[in-house]
């Protein structure tokens, strides 16, 4: 941010509405008209200009995803002190509960693949199932198939 606060636009706007408002004063009456065009129009395009800054203002103030630089130069520093504080006592004892969490979810793991492995045999099974009802019901079609062809050739 600058000396005027990122508010450059508005200053040169409203600079060049000021300078168009005093020539209006100072003008012949013929281009009256045209000058007090010219002005509201300036005088609008500051005013424009100063509500576009307020709202970008206000987007970046409460904007989480772009934090000042120092604050994060801060939280490192924070954090680089904190690590140097840890003593070998707790690294140790966060070691071994990471090294139990580990162990209980390679655990877990396990029991998950055994179950996989049952529900993948249960699977092959039931298609086998279901092929040897296919084979049946295909058996039972031919045996009614040729029942009909004995009583039409007895015919």
């Amino acid at each position: 941010m600058g000396y005027l606060g990122n508010h450059l636009a508005t200053v040169v706007v409203s600079a060049f509405a000021a300078i168009l408002t005093g020539f209006y004063f100072v003008s012949p009456p013929e281009i009256h008209l045209l000058m007090l065009i010219a002005v509201v129009v300036t005088w609008f395009l500051a005013f424009i200009c100063w509500i576009a800054q307020k709202s970008a203002d206000y987007a970046h103030r409460y904007s989480h995803s772009h934090e000042h630089p120092d604050s994060e130069k801060k939280s490192l520093a924070s954090l680089v002190t904190h690590a140097n504080t840890v003593s070998l006592d707790e690294r140790t004892k966060f070691k071994e509960s990471f090294t139990v969490e580990l162990d209980e979810l390679k655990d877990e793991v396990k029991l998950k693949d055994g179950e996989i492995s049952k529900l993948r045999q249960q699977i092959a099974n039931l298609e086998t199932q279901v092929q040897i009802e296919a084979l049946k019901a295909e058996l039972a079609n031919l045996k009614a198939l040729a029942a009909k062809e004995k009583s039409s050739k007895r015919k």
